[in-house]
């Protein structure tokens, strides 16, 4: 699902790309659980909330991937978020908003909830709540910016799904006039982006441990 956010995208722009190790999603997985870890889900979701700008890098990696690990996502095929994305697409921004808060306490690191609340909180001109989703979809996009360089399969960006996928595509401003070329890979599918001497690699993960 595409949005035209390009106040958005001309923010994100200007953010750093974090420091670029590798992402070990088992440990990820791990620390999640363990209540006396720093990377406890419920310690870093209550940061993640209130204060999304505290999180470092590993902190942000923790919550983006770790959503490989639930089981309470929402989804784009459901019912609840069609209905999103149905007042969302009418221009009724209060209902939009309405729905969006409630999908967003269910699954509060959901990229398309939380760019549908973005355009409907800059309709109705409400700056205090767009800047909090956007200091939290900054967290979100730059733990996966930092995941790779994209220059090889060995150092691909790495993202949970086909829909985050084209959110980096906007993120790093990659047209349609790119072209994409898919090989399965470990844990995941490799898509491949060209124009020119430009190439991108990225990594669709689908894991299942």
């Amino acid at each position: 699902m595409k949005y035209h956010l390009l106040l958005l995208f001309f923010l994100l722009s200007v953010f750093s790309f974090g420091q670029k190790t590798a992402v070990d999603l088992k440990t990820i997985g791990k620390n999640l659980k363990n209540s006396k870890s720093l990377y406890n889900y419920e310690k870093l979701i209550f940061k993640y909330k209130a204060y999304p700008k505290s999180l470092d890098t590993i902190e942000s990696r923790h919550l983006y991937y770790g959503r490989n690990f639930r089981s309470d996502l929402v989804s784009t095929t459901d019912e609840d978020f069609k209905a999103l994305a149905e007042a969302f697409k009418n221009g009724d921004f209060d209902d939009c908003i309405k729905k969006g808060k409630i999908l967003y306490e269910k699954d509060p690191t959901n990229l398309d909830v939380l760019l549908i609340l973005l355009r409907a909180y800059d309709s109705k001109k409400d700056g205090s709540n767009f800047m909090h989703h956007l200091s939290q979809f900054r967290t979100l996009t730059d733990a996966v910016r930092s995941s790779g360089d994209g220059k090889s399969e060995n150092t691909a960006y790495l993202v949970n799904s086909v829909g985050d996928e084209y959110i980096l595509l906007n993120i790093l401003n990659l047209g349609q006039d790119y072209t994409r070329v898919s090989k399965p890979g470990k844990d995941g599918m490799f898509d491949i982006w060209r124009k020119d001497n430009n190439t991108v690699f990225i990594k669709v993960l689908y894991i299942d441990f």
